[in-house]
């Protein structure tokens, strides 16, 4: 019974991640549309006007697969609003991470999982019947303060309720694999339902689908159920393991492997057009075949792990030079077909990062603290949201100053010099879990509910 719980949460903790993702990822067809539709309600010159000789109007000439981020890089104000939208989930969520891992350290996993899914479904509907830009905004911070609960607290629930490795890993995985499916399925999701469905569809499909999702939620770990958190240990404060140094290095891995996929993806739509004067369905075919690599270099990792779980360290040393020259390799490309190959290999690489230092970030929590994981995903969700947060906005002006190979190889650069530093990280493995006050505990036999519950799991 609870091995069978415990994959229902990771179900449910997958579809939030995926949900999230897509609403994350849905906009990118719709919203350049979206928002020239609001302004040619009060300018009938606008855009999107229905004139026949408009070269951005109609739905004709709009590709069902397009980037996946809208272009940032000109002066138009239309793209400095759609850059700033963009950008504004990962501002919100960065803003609220740190008190939401200690929340979620406090009071469990479930109800924040829960409220995080109850905030998104509001951003859903919101974005559905949205009518101006302002209403735009306020449902996609929305959108920000639900993934950082629920995103937050899924991934500290998976690492909660698959203690011990391989599984832990596995599970985390499976994570990673829902993360990068959203992302890449949403465009043609998005784009397909709007146009041949209309607006609000897209939205309402993934309202519904997280309202069902909370609903199994709340059946599996009701609120009013989960007495077990009486007796949980208290959470090592967020501020206390910023300063540990081997989170710290995690986390600045996590930040730096992630920056060249969110400075590209707003930015490499205009160059290949300029560049090698790409076609719609080229750039809205550009990522979607990275997918396949992301999932093979999950797979991969998951299994060296299980076998060699002393190389974690190396997995992303490894994860990080392959970044770093994929990222140099962008700016040599001449067409579509040679542009897919560094791409596949920053997301192969992006995919042995995660998965070798996610698992690795539970792992120094439970020998070199409190094995409670709120803050310390908090942490992780921290520095994606650094990354995805400057993307839209700042990686459009430095093209625009420095020029496009030059922010490759500085992404590049970065990723290649950072590699090095995770050697500081081959000695975690050597650690002894019983540094860990919850596994003290558990050694000296159940004192409460919470540690009785913790060491049944344990042998099951």
């Amino acid at each position: 019974e609870a091995r069978r719980q415990r994959r229902l949460l990771l179900l449910v903790v997958c579809v939030a991640l995926l949900l999230d993702n897509m609403l994350y990822m849905v906009l990118v067809p719709i919203i350049p549309d979206y928002i020239a539709a609001m302004r040619s309600g009060g300018d009938a010159t606008g855009p999107s006007a229905p004139a026949g000789g408009n070269e951005s109007g109609g739905h004709g000439n709009r590709s069902l697969l397009p980037a996946r981020y809208p272009p940032a890089a000109g002066g138009n104000e239309d793209d400095v609003q759609i850059g700033v939208l963009f950008a504004s989930k990962a501002m919100l969520q960065l803003l609220v991470n740190p008190l939401s891992g200690t929340l979620i350290d406090r009071v469990g996993y479930e109800v924040p999982l829960l409220a995080g899914l109850a905030v998104m479904f509001l951003s859903t509907t919101t974005f559905a019947f949205a009518e101006n830009y302002a209403t735009l905004f306020a449902a996609r911070s929305l959108q920000g303060l639900g993934s950082a609960f629920a995103d937050t607290a899924g991934i500290a629930l998976i690492a909660d309720r698959y203690a011990e490795e391989p599984a832990r890993s596995r599970a985390l995985g499976t994570a990673l694999a829902c993360i990068s499916f959203g992302s890449l399925a949403a465009p043609p999701f998005g784009g397909v339902l709007y146009e041949f469905a209309g607006k609000r569809v897209p939205f309402l499909v993934l309202a519904c689908v997280c309202l069902l999702d909370g609903l199994l939620l709340l059946a599996l770990a009701p609120p009013c159920g989960t007495g077990a958190r009486a007796n949980m240990p208290v959470g090592t404060p967020i501020h206390r393991l910023m300063v540990d140094p081997y989170i710290a290095v995690v986390a600045g891995a996590l930040a730096t492997c992630n920056i060249p996929l969110a400075f590209l993806e707003p930015t490499i739509a205009n160059w290949m057009k300029e560049s090698m004067g790409a076609s719609e369905w080229e750039v809205g075919l550009t990522w979607l075949p990275a997918f396949f690599p992301h999932v093979l270099g999950v797979y991969i990792t998951v299994r060296l792990a299980a076998t060699y779980p002393h190389l974690q360290w190396f997995y992303g040393a490894l994860g990080m030079a392959i970044i770093g020259a994929s990222s140099c390799l962008v700016p040599a490309c001449r067409n579509f077909g040679q542009v897919i190959i560094p791409l596949c290999g920053i997301c192969f690489g992006i995919a042995l990062v995660d998965t070798a230092l996610l698992p690795t970030l539970a792992f120094l929590v439970d020998v070199r603290h409190v094995s409670v994981y709120g803050s310390v995903y908090a942490i992780a969700d921290i520095s994606y949201s650094v990354a995805y947060a400057l993307g839209p906005i700042v990686a459009g002006q430095i093209v625009h100053t420095m020029g496009f190979a030059q922010l490759n190889l500085g992404m590049g650069l970065a990723n290649v010099l950072y590699a090095p530093v995770l050697l500081f990280l081959r000695n975690v493995c050597q650690m002894k879990p019983s540094h860990s006050e919850r596994n003290i505990l558990l050694e000296e036999g159940p004192k409460g509910l919470y540690d009785t519950i913790k060491m049944e799991e344990r042998k099951g």
